[in-house]
């Protein structure tokens, strides 16, 4: 496997000149996907002064970020909570070290134009594009629980985002199970509709996730950039007119996209604490139920948390 490299140095950074040689600062390997940690840290301005540097590896999506991670490519970086437990129930050496959460309405379920779907339960018989494993996958099941439907009710075609919103416009799948910035892209853009979200049936929290091995020795640098990215999800969540004006070109979202897109799922840090150790275990259980996660795994297993960064 090859990955992208750019790296980029914080302004504390020192430099080894002919006359004076300094030592080189630590170096932290930090995977991203486009629109994700990096734009984060530069927008919001949290990324100056890093007393390391960033070496960054660029990713399309967290399975493959996860395959790298497990494989002790890179560092850290940040996925869905259900695609890194199903990763860490297989056996990968990767611990989440901090937490967000989005609101669960940014998971939702959209129809598209002449469908004819007006909730949830409309969707039996009908065909759905989702991607399988991780929030989606999890939210469907769950959208279709609570309208007392079952998986086998309904026609799931496993499409990644690209292909499902061609499928979804063409008219070759009904609805798409799918999460922000693309359910507002769809309402906004083409005309589609809600049939439900996932309020109150997922815990719609992402993590920022090491390797073993870089916890052990750097995780003065890990716990720093655990700050930092709390910190940046701090700023844009009262920034986001400027936030999405900031990513649109780097996402080619349409401004009124991401505008709507940042406030459903306003996303903030939350603390890694018993009451949501506990709600991450009861979606992982029902996710292994559901064969979404391959194994049982107790979620205490896969966290750490770091203490405090040195000042």
């Amino acid at each position: 496997m090859s990955f992208s490299r750019r790296g980029f140095l914080g302004a504390g950074a020192l430099l080894a000149t002919p006359s004076v040689l300094r030592a080189a600062p630590p170096v932290l390997k930090v995977a991203n996907q486009r629109g994700g940690l990096r734009s984060l840290l530069e927008i919001s301005g949290v990324a100056r002064d890093l007393p390391y540097r960033i070496e960054w590896f660029e990713f399309p999506a967290a399975q493959p970020l996860l395959e790298a991670l497990n494989a002790n490519a890179v560092d850290v970086g940040s996925m869905g909570d259900l695609n890194f437990f199903s990763v860490f129930a297989s056996g990968a050496p990767i611990k989440a070290i901090s937490a967000t959460r989005s609101d669960a309405a940014s998971q939702a379920v959209v129809a598209r134009p002449g469908a004819n779907i007006a909730d949830a339960a409309g969707l039996r018989g009908r065909k759905i594009a989702a991607a399988r494993g991780g929030w989606t996958h999890y939210s469907l099941l769950r959208i279709l629980e609570k309208a007392g439907l079952a998986a086998s009710d309904v026609q799931i075609a496993w499409l990644l985002p690209a292909d499902a919103a061609l499928a979804l416009r063409s008219g070759s799948v009904d609805a798409w199970s799918v999460w922000e910035p693309f359910t507002s892209l769809e309402v906004l853009e083409f005309n589609a509709t809600v049939v439900a979200d996932a309020r109150g049936l997922t815990p719609s929290a992402s993590f920022l996730a090491a390797h073993d091995k870089p916890l052990l020795e750097k995780a003065a640098q890990l716990s720093d950039l655990a700050r930092r990215v709390a910190e940046g999800w701090a700023w844009a969540q009262d920034h986001v007119p400027e936030y999405a004006r900031s990513t649109a070109g780097l996402l080619r979202q349409p401004v009124p996209v991401l505008e709507r897109a940042y406030k459903v799922s306003a996303t903030r840090s939350i603390p890694i604490d018993a009451a949501n150790l506990r709600e991450w275990q009861e979606a992982v259980d029902k996710a292994t139920a559901w064969g979404v996660i391959p194994k049982s795994i107790r979620v205490e297993q896969a966290v750490k948390v770091l203490g405090a960064a040195p000042a």
